[in-house]
């Protein structure tokens, strides 16, 4: 599979995050507290990206705290998002959420405090600050024909008083990075104030909205409200992938990039799809599980082994890509019968993987049918419990490991390197050269591999890591079958 490179430049996400960090924004929610609302107790957000992913599995509560965030400002109703029945809600009682929020207008220096409490039946929020909100639930992805509103539009005696434009032109642009398509020749149909209609066509034959797909509606409609927005506005989306291809999916994401850094607006979605999170840094991230919100890269394919919705025996978590790639190649040379048993889950950092771990152990409902071991690199500060299920990987810096065994015994070992990287053997002088020079100028062991497979011809950071893994598997294996004798173990406790 080609490695994802998206088009919003490394600088960017660089650029958005210190203007967080600098709270370099007119409004901008930077924190929500979850002292209590539905299974979060005492739980924390930061929202360190000016767009944010909610991630988790059904009922995890990803929703909760997009609501959270929509109900901290004065334009949008609790009840669109926690709606109040007599029958089985007494759980909202006492509910309480506390906000760190950004508002020049309010205070040009300090951020601001404030509440939402849910008392005798009814929400208290306190001295609500006014900010553009925009929310676009799962209902947008409805066809216009099955919406009731746009029923009138399909009768023989509609009259159509209002007046129709060519699409904005910045809205144009965008819907076509995201779809694929030229829309430039669509149209709106100003139905009434609060009403728009849409068109489409290539200028030759045109078609209502009641012929669009799903998912080129939503999208239609969402960008050209996000572009008529004010700058400061913030977006809340649920599940941003309904409707849409992968790659739209991920274009989308980007253009939520691209909008905060032209209009300064903030976006939260949920998702479910691992489309919408590449695009991402790992501190845009949030997972919700089981009223737990944790911050860091997890793929849905973790989310679903932290829950126990898979069927393999065994979940075990580990820090990075590089430490799952690492794992994996052990188990798979000793315990090559067991691999469909076995899942490694990268889901960013230590704390994460062990946090995730001892909550999955301590869930028997989980733990029962899904077995859980967490393998965190060696310089973490977390200690070694194999009675409890963690142990550390050999060396300090995974990478630095196994990069620096290959480096030292580089004399014997560059022909078994060179043809490893699909190169001829007689390369073996250049790849020892490459392996040489990079061991002196790396400043970053994380780098090693991408460094190497840049200097040997623009070979993939992946094939490298693989290569050089294989290499150290065969010449360490009192230190990599220690590891397989873990995992063993505890496939059969």
């Amino acid at each position: 599979m080609a490695e994802f490179r998206s088009e919003i430049r490394d600088s960017v996400i660089r650029d958005l995050a210190v203007k967080v960090k600098g709270s370099d924004y007119g409004a901008y929610l930077r924190r929500i507290r979850l002292a209590r609302a539905r299974a979060f107790s005492g739980e924390t957000v930061d929202f360190e990206f000016p767009v944010t992913a909610l991630i988790g599995t059904n009922g995890g509560g990803k929703s909760t705290i997009l609501g959270a965030a929509a109900i901290a400002y004065k334009s949008i109703r609790p009840a669109v998002f926690f709606p109040k029945s007599s029958l089985g809600d007494e759980s909202m009682r006492d509910w309480s959420l506390s906000y760190e929020l950004i508002d020049k207008s309010k205070n040009p220096t300090q951020s601001i405090q404030r509440t939402a409490r849910f008392r005798n039946a009814k929400w208290a929020r306190d001295d609500l600050i006014d900010r553009h909100v925009l929310y676009f639930g799962i209902n947008r992805t409805v066809p216009a024909g099955e919406r009731r509103e746009f029923k009138k539009f399909a009768t023989i005696n509609y009259k159509f008083a209002g007046s129709r434009s060519v699409m904005d032109k910045t809205v144009a642009e965008q819907v076509a990075r995201i779809l694929g398509k030229d829309v430039s020749k669509f149209q709106r149909a100003d139905i009434s104030g609060s009403q728009v209609f849409y068109s489409g066509g290539d200028g030759q034959i045109s078609y209502s909205e009641f012929h669009f797909g799903a998912g080129e509606s939503s999208v239609v409609r969402m960008v050209s409200q996000i572009e008529a927005a004010p700058t400061n506005a913030l977006v809340l989306i649920e599940e941003i992938e309904n409707g849409l291809h992968p790659v739209a999916t991920k274009a989308m994401v980007e253009y939520l990039i691209d909008v905060a850094k032209r209009k300064a607006i903030q976006s939260v979605f949920t998702t479910h799809s691992e489309d919408a999170l590449e695009p991402l840094p790992s501190e845009a991230i949030w997972s919700a599980i089981d009223g737990k919100a944790r911050q860091g890269r997890v793929s849905i394919a973790a989310l679903r082994a932290i829950t126990g919705r898979i069927d393999q025996r065994m979940a075990i978590f580990v820090e990075d890509a590089f430490a799952k790639d690492w794992v994996e190649s052990i188990i798979r040379h000793f315990l090559p019968d067991r691999m469909d048993e076995i899942g490694v889950y990268a889901v960013s950092g230590d704390g994460t993987a062990h946090a995730i771990h001892v909550s999955h152990r301590k869930n028997p409902a989980v733990a029962e049918k899904l077995k859980s071991v967490c393998i965190v690199d060696g310089n973490s500060k977390i200690h070694e419990d194999v009675v409890n299920g963690i142990v550390k990987l050999p060396g300090d810096v995974p990478e630095a490991e196994v990069f620096n065994y290959v480096r030292e015994q580089i004399t014997p070992l560059a022909m078994q390197l060179a043809v490893a990287l699909h190169l001829s053997p007689e390369k073996d002088a250049w790849v020892r050269k490459i392996v040489e020079s990079i061991s002196i100028s790396n400043r970053d062991p994380h780098l090693l591999f991408n460094q190497v497979g840049r200097a040997a011809g623009l070979i993939p950071a992946n094939i490298v890591a693989s290569a050089f893994i294989g290499l150290w598997l065969a010449g360490n294996v009192d230190k990599a079958k220690l590891i397989a004798d873990f995992v063993a173990a505890n496939l059969e406790s």
